[in-house]
């Protein structure tokens, strides 16, 4: 199995880097059953984040039909107040960059291949539903853009991490750490995830939340 982390200009370092740490540890130890690769629409470059200037090196271009896992990370920038006009540096704009570039089209491509699960971590969920491509399905985001997932016809859900089937996605920052270890424990198995939090002194936090048994009572 090949996990592909996707850069773009602006990229969140955390949601890039969790994740990496995660599988990439996840691979050690399922002895080669995985790889893992930071890779962009366009191909080889550095790619400047969106913190301080630190800049992580895409090693390959997005490849959609390659089986495996895809991750999108969110943007990292200014967030202000909701009122306030947009910058250059603004978490909107630098998420709202992405769909001039070939990654909504690559995106898709991923989506469409039965082969391929699409994850994505903080606003890289606002990506795709921005670029039109959960329409209807579950996600969640970080919570100051769970409106935004629900303008775009997202079934919005306050949970730090969503299965949705070929689409999972957390929410906050630091949930790429329980996304990635969820993904090993599916993908790989339980005991490979418990040997990762054991190494990184780490529990995932949170129930993995699904569209699966009955609603809750009340006021829930």
């Amino acid at each position: 199995m090949h996990a592909q982390i996707v850069l773009f200009d602006g990229f969140d370092p955390l949601d890039v880097i969790a994740p990496y740490e995660v599988l990439h540890a996840g691979a050690v130890a399922a002895g080669g059953a995985l790889t893992v690769a930071l890779v962009s629409a366009e191909g080889p470059r550095e790619v400047v984040s969106g913190t301080g200037g630190l800049a992580l090196r895409a090693t390959a271009a997005l490849d959609p039909s390659r089986p495996g896992l895809v991750v999108v990370p969110g943007a990292a920038g200014r967030v202000g107040d909701p009122e306030d006009e947009p910058t250059d540096d603004s978490i909107p704009v630098l998420l709202g960059r992405t769909l001039t570039t070939d990654l909504p089209g690559l995106l898709k491509a991923a989506m469409d291949e039965p082969a391929v699960t699409v994850a994505s971590v903080c606003g890289g969920s606002l990506v795709l539903a921005m670029a039109g491509l959960l329409e209807g399905r579950h996600a969640t985001t970080h919570h100051l853009g769970l409106d935004l997932l629900d303008a775009t016809g997202v079934r919005a859900v306050h949970a730090r991490v969503v299965d949705d089937g070929d689409f999972v996605s957390g929410a906050g920052v630091t949930s790429g750490l329980d996304l990635a270890l969820y993904l090993l424990e599916r993908e790989l198995g339980p005991r490979i995830a418990h040997a990762v939090e054991e190494l990184f002194a780490y529990e995932r936090r949170g129930t993995v939340w699904r569209d699966a048994g009955p609603q809750p009572a009340g006021a829930w």
